[in-house]
């Protein structure tokens, strides 16, 4: 290390050295005499140079921060939407007659006049979780706005609402009622009712706004009339959730309990970063709110416990747990499941 601190003492001094030559060989220019300033004033500053900052462009109101963050989900396909309205009814879809769209959004009507359709319900598309209950105010022209995260990316949103039926944060299943039509806006925005609806995918607004499917079959845009299929086939008896798309990307299941009739609890592991995840997923009472938890306790550390009133599933639960023996389980209903200390390594 010495040798070479003073090869660079040593570089440094010859480099000042010529550069002392160069200026001294370069004609000193005479001073200029100084500005005379009217009696009183003082001296005008020199002039600094401009900021090369370049400044931060404000966000899109169009494109509102979430109330809440839902873990992030790898999926390979597109959730399977349905059309936003319960079984059996007839909507028409126009992608072309609002000036405010800017892609792929859909207003839906049905009635025969402009306010046949207030307060008709809203259901959602798919299952999610609600990441945006709130009326946007002076914002934007969404007015009353209900957003579901899909995972993979996915969000669909539901706007103008005349009624909000679910808060941020609450999970929901594809059919259940989210809110009511309506004509809610900006302040001095007098729109007729109607549902503005789009899909999203990724970041990037609008670029990320995605054409809308249904049942399968992607909008014949700009304009079609469509019969929802929402729920049709009585619905609500299937978890839209699994442990695997709870805890995330690069888990896997090693161990479950039953719990009962009324869930499961599952214990994974993520070998790419030694973490454990457990996520307890209900059976029965699906959308409603009961009683549900999930626990993980690493060997030597206090356990983590995600327990409460959830509709899908309790967790995720996750810790750092390589080379080291865990106590997991949880509880659905009344059925309850406590591991001992086990998957050690």
């Amino acid at each position: 290390m010495r040798p070479s601190r003073v090869l660079t003492v040593g570089f440094v001094l010859v480099c000042g050295l010529a550069a002392g030559q160069a200026a001294s060989a370069a004609p000193t220019p005479a001073p200029s005499p100084p500005a005379t300033q009217p009696a009183g004033q003082p001296a005008t500053p020199a002039a600094t140079p401009a900021a090369t900052a370049t400044a931060t462009p404000a966000p899109d109101p169009n494109d509102p921060p979430n109330q809440v963050e839902v873990p992030e989900v790898s999926t390979l396909a597109a959730p399977s939407f349905q059309l936003p309205f319960p079984c059996g009814q007839s909507w028409t879809g126009n992608s072309s007659a609002s000036s405010a769209h800017r892609s792929y959004e859909i207003d839906f009507n049905r009635g025969g006049s402009a306010s046949a359709d207030l307060g008709d319900t809203v259901v959602a598309a798919a299952a999610g979780t609600v990441v945006i209950s709130a009326h946007q105010g002076s914002a934007n022209g969404y007015g009353n706005l209900v957003k579901i995260d899909h995972g993979g990316g996915w969000t669909s949103y539901y706007a103008h609402l005349n009624v909000r039926s679910v808060a941020a944060g609450a999970q929901v299943a594809q059919g259940q009622k989210i809110g009511t039509l309506g004509n809610t806006s900006k302040p001095g925005n007098n729109i007729s009712p109607h549902l503005h609806y789009e899909v999203r995918q990724g970041t990037s607004y609008p670029g990320n706004i995605r054409k809308a499917v249904f049942n399968g079959v992607t909008f014949g845009y700009p304009n079609q009339t469509l019969t929802s299929k929402n729920k049709c086939g009585g619905g609500g008896t299937t978890n839209p959730h699994t442990a695997t798309s709870v805890c995330g990307a690069g888990f896997k299941v090693i161990d479950s309990a039953a719990l009962g009739s009324a869930g499961t609890a599952y214990l994974l592991y993520n070998s790419a970063n030694g973490n454990n995840c457990v996520a307890t997923i209900k059976k029965s009472s699906l959308g409603k709110a009961t009683a549900t938890s999930a626990y993980l306790e690493v060997q030597g550390k206090s356990r983590v416990t995600d327990s409460g009133n959830f509709a899908y599933y309790a967790g995720p639960v996750r810790a750092a747990a390589a080379g080291k023996c865990v106590k997991w389980g949880g509880k659905a209903g009344s059925a309850v499941y406590n591991s001992p200390f086990e998957h050690c390594g």
